[in-house]
């Protein structure tokens, strides 16, 4: 296996575990502390706007939204002006949770990091981006060689 795919695979592995314990202490699973930030971001969003934003599909973000409504996280309403669309809106409960996981994540971030440098964690940012940008090059070519 190549050096690079290894690391990476083992080290999201560890990454995903202790993110998944920092949001399961405000009652989350993980990735819905990524949908609430798209609805912090812009409540009232649709499930499809949602997953274009966090790049997943429509059915995981409704599957999603289904459970953190039964949790009381957030709402679906009916579109004021379209009746076929579904909108989901932040509760309370919702809105509430934006501090302790925004600090949560910031945390976990600064102790997953603190051995960088400054310098590093710029140079660690822009090299994720760019493979980050050539997976998903990679992804859409992918698809677009399945339409064939």
């Amino acid at each position: 296996m190549s050096e690079f795919l290894d690391l990476h695979g083992r080290t999201n592995k560890a990454v995903r575990a202790v993110a998944d314990a920092a949001v399961r202490r405000h009652g989350l699973h993980l990735g819905q502390d990524h949908l609430l930030a798209a609805l912090w971001e812009h409540d009232g969003r649709t499930p499809g706007e949602i997953a274009a934003a966090l790049s997943v599909t429509t059915p995981t973000v409704v599957k999603m939204a289904t459970r953190m409504a039964e949790a009381g996280l957030l709402e679906r309403r009916r579109d004021d002006k379209d009746n076929r669309l579904v909108r989901l809106w932040l509760s309370d409960t919702g809105r509430r949770l934006r501090r302790p996981i925004q600090s949560e994540r910031q945390a976990l971030e600064q102790r997953l990091t603190a051995d960088l440098t400054p310098t590093e964690r710029r140079h660690l940012l822009a090299a994720l981006t760019k493979i980050h940008r050539a997976a998903t090059e990679i992804l859409a070519g992918t698809a677009d060689s399945d339409d064939d």
